[in-house]
């Protein structure tokens, strides 16, 4: 029969499991209480253009790193400033640079996010495998790869939602990461490439008087490009549907 130690060592274990989560969304909220949203849009980058090109001409790969962390953080906490950020990148360090940094980045960010779920759902996790959902379970585990790919390719899904999704149905972190990566490059070194062409649309921006919205960069070709990518990257999971859902008539 368990005692009074054995019952607080669990609450304890429980409660410690929850401590990532806690401390991303700590990390969040004081986020948004010291404004520094503000700071993640086009109208600053055009407001202090000139002192962010002076500093990164001055010390390069100080601010290189800099901007690697802020990423990271940034995704880890689930701030909603990836686009900027990627844009701020390829304005600051050129579309081939930031689109390998960001890449990184964003990869260790939300496997921070996808380990700390993961922890602080644990037990859910297990009761989940055992339920009604072990059938979806078993089959996300069994294909894992190419869902993940797909949600990382379509830019329709929300990105801070497929960072924790997955740790629902334990998929391994390795597939997490290997899925994430690859499906993030186009998207990535799109918004890379746009934040290298930014100075003229900032300058066209200063020159009408109006502000400048990260809307006004991406092109309706360039969210259709996205969605083909994962379109095509989705045939081989549909194929495989089919042809399993085949073999069960036959």
């Amino acid at each position: 029969m368990p005692n009074a130690g054995d019952n607080g060592a669990r609450r304890w274990r429980r409660h410690a499991r929850l401590l990532p989560v806690v401390i991303l969304l700590a990390g969040l909220a004081f986020a948004y209480a010291m404004g520094w949203h503000h700071y993640f849009s086009l109208e600053y980058l055009a407001q202090r253009q000139t002192v962010l090109e002076a500093h990164v001409a001055e010390n390069f790969w100080r601010a290189l790193a800099a901007f690697f962390v802020l990423y990271v953080l940034a995704v880890a906490f689930s701030f909603p400033a990836a686009s900027a950020l990627t844009v701020f990148g390829g304005f600051l360090f050129g579309w081939l640079i930031a689109g390998v940094v960001v890449a990184i980045a964003a990869t260790i960010g939300a496997a921070a996010v996808y380990l700390a779920a993961r922890t602080a759902l644990h037990d859910t996790l297990e009761r989940r495998a055992a339920g009604r959902t072990a059938r979806l379970a078993r089959g996300l585990r069994e294909d894992a790869f190419g869902y993940l790919l797909v949600l990382r390719l379509a830019p329709i899904f929300p990105f801070w939602l497929v960072n924790i999704a997955p740790a629902l149905f334990g998929v391994p972190l390795r597939t997490y990461v290997a899925a994430t990566f690859i499906g993030i490059l186009p998207g990535t070194f799109a918004y890379a490439y746009l934040g290298e062409g930014v100075g003229s649309v900032l300058a066209a921006a200063k020159r009408s008087g109006r502000d400048v919205r990260l809307a006004d960069l991406v092109t309706p070709e360039i969210t259709i490009a996205l969605l083909l990518l994962a379109l095509v990257a989705a045939i081989p999971t549909i194929i495989k549907k089919i042809r399993a859902a085949a073999g069960k008539d036959g």
